[in-house]
């Protein structure tokens, strides 16, 4: 039987991510990281030895780095999903006075339920997909583009493999940081005071989970 929508908060939890918006973000995960190790063993004489069967790797490569939209464009059925697309995609007041707070160190930094640096991060890891798809796919079907082509896509994808694997670090270094943050995409929950905190400006009555199916409704 499915289970029904969590509540919007649970002992002073405050609902921050649903299922769907969870899964799509692990999904896409293990396929960056996939790509990111794939591409290493390519490049790297040394982990091109200790792994070997190159011609494996380049498979998994390719198809990890062409299903990179799948679990995004899958997630679009989720209402709350692209209403933090929405989100996402919408730079406020508040996100440059976040951004001069980091740059001045400074304490007042205030965010919606997204701040500025994850804006910045989203857009800027979402537009760096595309290049890489596109790039990837002249590579790989060599008919077609001319020649000249096929290079430039190449010197851009390798170049852009790298900055997107630094990004990636970073990322993955500031979620370490924030033990709350990484429980939010776990659980899908935070606790009140964590936002209160980072994302004063959130308001998490606004939250509404995904409309429950036919099977719910009768469930209840």
């Amino acid at each position: 039987m499915p289970r029904p929508a969590d509540p919007p908060a649970v002992d002073g939890r405050l609902a921050r991510f649903t299922r769907a918006e969870r899964w799509v973000h692990r999904c896409t995960a293990a396929l960056m990281l996939t790509c990111i190790a794939t591409a290493a063993c390519l490049y790297l004489p040394q982990l091109a030895e200790l792994v070997g069967r190159r011609r494996l790797v380049v498979v998994v490569h390719e198809w990890a780095g062409l299903a990179l939209p799948v679990p995004l464009l899958l997630g679009l059925g989720s209402r709350a999903l692209r209403r933090d697309l929405g989100r996402l995609n919408r730079f406020q007041p508040y996100d440059r006075a976040w951004l001069r707070g980091v740059l001045r160190r400074s304490s007042h930094r205030p965010a919606g339920k997204f701040n500025a640096g994850q804006k910045l991060f989203a857009g800027w890891i979402a537009g760096a997909a595309v290049v890489m798809v596109g790039t990837g796919l002249l590579m790989w079907f060599t008919h077609l583009a001319p020649l000249v082509w096929r290079t430039g896509a190449t010197f851009v994808h390798d170049w852009l493999a790298l900055a997107i694997g630094v990004v990636v670090l970073g990322h993955l270094f500031m979620a370490f940081n924030d033990p709350e943050a990484r429980r939010g995409m776990r659980t899908g929950r935070v606790d009140q005071l964590w936002a209160t905190r980072e994302h004063p400006l959130w308001e998490p009555a606004e939250e509404e989970p995904d409309r429950p199916g036919r099977g719910q409704r009768r469930a209840r």
